[in-house]
């Protein structure tokens, strides 16, 4: 049954954060909610806790979102929820190249998700960081990233939270040409240290596309987490004062987060829904 035959858009969310506390799964789902009312769409939303209970969505949702996680997208190659994924992964991908299936399944991996569908892909160097990146970055646009619908009303460079300890460099560019895939974006210019710059951003498919910032992360939910004492301590501790206080003062800049959180997911859920009506 399509989703015009149900009146409703089916929205998947694969929880990776295995049990962690985060802001993230709220931010989706409001994203989702906020999106579904402003075009007047019905919604069905479920969450597939991936890690702790060993679940993925079937093919019978209309958009699939896929969350960050704590960890290493490397040291849990071969767990059985990895495999499960794996799995999953490669079966929404032969949905898609399946030209009897007219109406295709957009999938959007966020930070740990990007980083397992990098590993996936075999597109990119996934390896960990001399350093952890925490805060408010800047992201820069490349050729592919003008033209990506995704990243339509988006600034270059656009602003954007970053949270991991692994990243994603050295792109395969023979194995992207085979793939039609695209790197849309990468990240700041840091011209006083000697590391290459990551990729932030990738079209994999014509239905598949990641980022490894968090694009849900709206500034609400992020000053709060600031603002706790155990949060405040921790981010001070590790990376200084100044840097807790930059991103106080970057969450209240209208142009940044929020403009972010305003525009990617949803660009993405209009790029998905879009092409349903199509089919």
């Amino acid at each position: 049954m399509s989703w015009m035959e149900r009146k409703e858009i089916k929205v998947a969310v694969l929880d990776l954060y295995d049990g962690h506390a985060n802001q993230g799964m709220r931010c989706i789902e409001e994203i989702v909610r906020e999106w579904a009312h402003q075009h007047d769409h019905s919604y069905s939303y479920q969450v597939f806790n991936v890690r702790q209970e060993l679940v993925v969505p079937d093919t019978s949702f209309d958009v699939y979102i896929s969350s960050g996680g704590p960890g290493s997208p490397l040291d849990t190659e071969g767990e059985a929820w990895d495999n499960l994924y794996m799995d999953w992964l490669q079966k929404m991908d032969q949905w898609n190249k399946n030209p009897e299936n007219h109406a295709k399944k957009h999938v959007f991996f966020i930070c740990h998700s990007f980083q397992l569908a990098c590993r996936h892909y075999g597109v990119g160097v996934v390896c960990k960081r001399k350093s952890t990146s925490f805060g408010v970055f800047p992201i820069h646009r490349l050729h592919d990233g003008e033209l990506e619908s995704v990243l339509n009303g988006m600034r270059d460079p656009f602003y954007a939270v970053d949270s991991r300890d692994y990243q994603v460099i050295t792109p395969n560019h023979k194995r992207l040409r085979e793939m039609g895939a695209k790197i849309l974006a990468i990240e700041k210019h840091r011209p006083h240290v000697p590391y290459e710059r990551a990729i932030m951003s990738i079209r994999f498919t014509d239905e598949f596309i990641g980022t490894q910032f968090h694009p849900e992360a709206d500034a609400i939910g992020m000053s709060m987490y600031l603002q706790r004492e155990d949060k405040k301590a921790g981010v001070i501790e590790n990376h200084g004062e100044a840097k807790w206080q930059s991103m106080v003062e970057q969450l209240q800049d209208p142009e940044k987060i929020m403009w972010t959180y305003q525009h990617i997911l949803p660009n993405f859920l209009n790029l998905a829904v879009g092409s349903l009506v199509e089919a």
